[in-house]
């Protein structure tokens, strides 16, 4: 857990590597009430609407890139913002790796500023993200 007096823009993350499961991905959508097939149903992602494979959720993937500011921040931050896009679809099989850096710690405020990222193994960006993170003083 980071404290505010030793955060520093650049800092990185710790990174997360995820490499989800026909089983992970039905259980996730479960959880969701997402029940659109593309995310578990092999025959109907590629037969029907085309995909390579078994699409691996957005929410997912957003899911992790809050992981990545919460892990990071402990017990001491709060997370005050988030927000992310998801910019290249990623299919079953795929290794996906969050991560992100830090842009901007405001000390008189508390506030840190991250940048976060969902990668896939050839480094792409596939969703991009930013977090404001409040540590007490």
């Amino acid at each position: 857990m980071p404290r505010l007096q030793d955060i520093r823009v650049g800092d990185e993350l710790p990174g997360r590597v995820f490499k989800p499961t026909n089983v992970s991905l039905f259980l996730y959508n479960a959880a969701i009430w997402n029940a659109h097939r593309i995310h578990y149903d092999e025959p109907y992602a590629t037969g029907v609407e085309k995909h390579p494979a078994i699409v691996i959720d957005g929410p997912l993937q957003g899911d992790w890139l809050t992981q990545a500011a919460v892990n990071w921040a402990g017990d001491d931050g709060q997370l005050m913002e988030f927000e992310y896009s998801n910019r290249k679809a990623c299919y079953l099989g795929a290794s996906l790796t969050s991560g992100g850096v830090v842009k901007a710690v405001d000390a008189a405020s508390g506030n840190v500023t991250l940048e976060l990222f969902i990668k896939d193994e050839d480094g792409a960006v596939t969703s991009p993200g930013s977090a404001v993170v409040h540590f007490s003083k």
